[in-house]
């Protein structure tokens, strides 16, 4: 991404395929499913493989409907092939459990040394068109940042407290809902700083 100027806004993203939303949700959703049946029938390494051959097949399915590979399905993806190698390699289950730790910190570092630098990253970690005004993305971008850092405590959190068979049930049934009412209660601000006028500005 280009550099901006400080009080210019976000460029446009360059047009695509748009994807159905609920088509998007089960790609995304998808894998963790499998991986929480597979782990319920055979256990956590059968699991592992099952995941790590679900993202790949999930993110293919992405490409192929929209000739367009999303930056988190694809360093997830990347992260569960490395992690969960790790898990077969050395047959311990720890590397797997660290994976969304050490991802989702990553993504909140990325968009909270972004905002430091005036940089918005935000649409390309969220693969969003969204157009909001420099305030908008200043503060989505600071309470997504906080959002990524949360997840990743409380992956920690689980994953040592708990079982492994708690643990892989919270990722499908605890991270992702969280996630998307965390999305959901974006949108006042989202429609409050919304940019309708491409020569509308707002200084930081």
């Amino acid at each position: 991404m280009t550099d901006l100027e400080p009080n210019a806004s976000p460029a446009p993203t360059q047009a695509r395929a748009k994807q159905n939303p609920a088509l998007k949700l089960a790609l995304e959703t998808g894998p963790l499913v499998l991986f929480f049946i597979a782990n319920a029938k055979y256990g956590i390494f059968p699991a592992t493989g099952v995941l790590m051959v679900s993202v790949v097949v999930a993110l293919a399915a992405s490409w192929v409907l929209t000739r367009h590979i999303p930056v988190m399905p694809l360093v997830t993806t990347l992260a569960v092939l490395f992690f969960g190698g790790l898990t077969f390699v050395f047959q311990d289950e720890l590397f797997l459990k660290l994976k969304p730790t050490i991802v989702n910190g990553i993504f909140g570092t990325v968009l909270l040394v972004g905002l430091f630098f005036n940089k918005p990253l935000l649409p390309v970690v969220l693969d969003t068109v969204l157009q909001l005004t420099e305030t908008g993305w200043r503060i989505l971008t600071l309470r997504w940042g906080l959002f990524f850092y949360l997840l990743a405590g409380l992956n920690e959190l689980v994953w040592r407290t708990q079982t492994t068979d708690f643990w892989v049930t919270f990722k499908v049934f605890g991270t992702m809902p969280i996630t998307i009412v965390f999305a959901l209660a974006q949108m006042p601000l989202i429609l409050k700083y919304e940019l309708k006028d491409p020569d509308q500005k707002d200084h930081w």
